[in-house]
């Protein structure tokens, strides 16, 4: 089952995608000010300069769960705020 199926199921279809989430953690992050090397690796985009791919192995690991944790929260306060009655 995709991923598109699972949120079609819990019903957002129609309201969100995966690629909707992804291009928004790339914003929010970006604007977050998190490094851009690993908001590309966590995307698992392919750095387009070949040298620098090939010689730039990091995985960014650490940054990457401090910057997941950080989307996550931000996300679920995101999330509670919608569920407020108006």
């Amino acid at each position: 089952m995709t991923l598109t199926r699972i949120m079609e199921r819990l019903g957002y279809k129609g309201i969100a995608t995966p690629h909707g989430f992804r291009s928004l953690a790339s914003s929010v992050l970006n604007e977050q000010g998190y490094n851009l090397d690993a908001i590309e690796r966590q995307l698992s985009h392919i750095d387009e300069n070949r040298i620098r791919a090939a010689y730039n192995r990091s995985d960014y690991m650490d940054e990457r769960r401090e910057m997941m944790q950080w989307y996550a929260d931000f996300l679920r306060r995101h999330y509670e705020e919608a569920k407020k009655p108006t």
